[in-house]
């Protein structure tokens, strides 16, 4: 069982981040919350994963930053918000018949963009050779 979940935990890490790197390119699909999601799932499935992944070059900073208090992005705050409540608002109107679940749903979904908003916003920073 012990390797079952390991190979759950790897493919499910990796489908995070494909979808992450589609985020880099794509505006409706966050990036910030598949690399942290795939950072979970590697750190408990794969060492040499984990470890290729937050020093990686481009996608290392994202968890780098969360992890360290730093924050998440702007943009990455404002597509999950947006996706969020695409995605609920959808459901609620055209998929869940029942009120009941429908308020669930919107509480569900309250609950998380105050999660997300409640996050520090990273600022942008000048790195040195970087041009302004």
């Amino acid at each position: 069982m012990h390797t079952l979940k390991r190979i759950f935990l790897v493919a499910a890490g990796s489908l995070s981040l494909a979808l992450a790197i589609l985020g880099i390119f794509l505006p409706l699909l966050p990036t910030t919350p598949f690399l942290l999601l795939s950072a979970a799932c590697y750190v408990r499935s794969s060492e040499r994963l984990y470890q290729w992944l937050i020093t990686h070059k481009q996608l290392g900073p994202y968890i780098r930053n969360y992890r360290e208090g730093n924050g998440i992005p702007l943009k990455a705050k404002v597509v999950g918000v947006a996706t969020l409540w695409g995605s609920m608002l959808f459901t609620i109107f055209f998929v869940v018949p029942l009120i009941p679940v429908k308020i669930l749903l919107a509480c569900i979904g309250s609950y998380f963009t105050w999660f997300i908003l409640k996050q520090k916003t990273l600022e942008k920073t000048v790195e040195v050779g970087d041009s302004l």
